[in-house]
């Protein structure tokens, strides 16, 4: 996409909003890999997929600045107001389900060199109380959380994508939406010189591991460096 056009499409699409502009200028001034930061067109993708899902909690695999994080409570926070609003009084008084938990994003970031940068930025944010930031392996430490998801957005170490997906299947709910973000890798997975690239090795399996397996259904969306819809199967299905 030209540059011409992809200001067209930020243009006709929902604007990121000061907070999310400032933090990511922050990223790219401050940081070493600041494109990382999901960016404008993917964070109003992600608050949309939100929204679409309804969510009770969302696993987020690789933090980094907190701008995909702080996205994703976007679409929880208005998700919750909607449930509030709409769901105050059910039989006999009482609030109905969905408006008695705070949804919430439990989102990991391995990188203990982040903290000092993304915890202000998240704390600080509107959206703070639907984030649960936390330092830590998300491989070993998401599945004592006890929780079951309905989304995840995995966005780690690239070589080890298999087994990261392979980790959070197990905690999704069926119908449960995990988005893989860099599936296309700038183009490297259809590239023969990145051949023997570790990271373009990982995702090349994981594209591959995904296609073949039944328990879900997918689809990569070719947007950015790739984003591949993945949605698990109830077990009747």
């Amino acid at each position: 996409m030209n540059y011409e056009l992809e200001q067209y499409v930020l243009h006709h699409s929902e604007p990121e909003g000061d907070y999310l502009y400032r933090l990511y200028r922050a990223t790219n001034i401050h940081t070493i890999h600041g494109r990382m930061a999901s960016g404008h067109l993917q964070g109003r993708l992600l608050k949309m997929f939100v929204m679409m899902q309804r969510p009770q909690y969302i696993l987020e695999v690789g933090t980094f600045s907190g701008y995909s994080a702080i996205c994703m409570a976007e679409g929880l926070k208005e998700v919750a107001a909607h449930s509030t609003n709409n769901g105050k009084q059910a039989r006999g008084g009482e609030a109905c389900p969905a408006a008695k938990g705070v949804p919430r994003l439990f989102t990991f970031e391995i990188n203990d060199e982040m903290e000092d940068f993304t915890r202000p930025w998240i704390e600080n944010s509107p959206v703070a109380d639907f984030i649960d930031f936390r330092i830590g392996d998300a491989m070993t430490e998401a599945p004592k959380l006890g929780v079951k998801f309905d989304m995840a957005f995995v966005d780690g170490d690239k070589r080890n994508y298999v087994e990261m997906y392979e980790m959070v299947l197990p905690l999704m709910n069926p119908g449960g939406i995990i988005l893989a973000d860099n599936t296309l890798w700038d183009g490297h997975v259809v590239d023969p010189a990145y051949r023997h690239d570790q990271q373009t090795q990982g995702i090349r399996q994981f594209n591959d591991h995904i296609r073949e397996d039944e328990r879900v259904e997918k689809v990569i969306l070719p947007m950015r460096d790739g984003l591949t819809i993945i949605r698990v199967k109830p077990r009747t299905e």
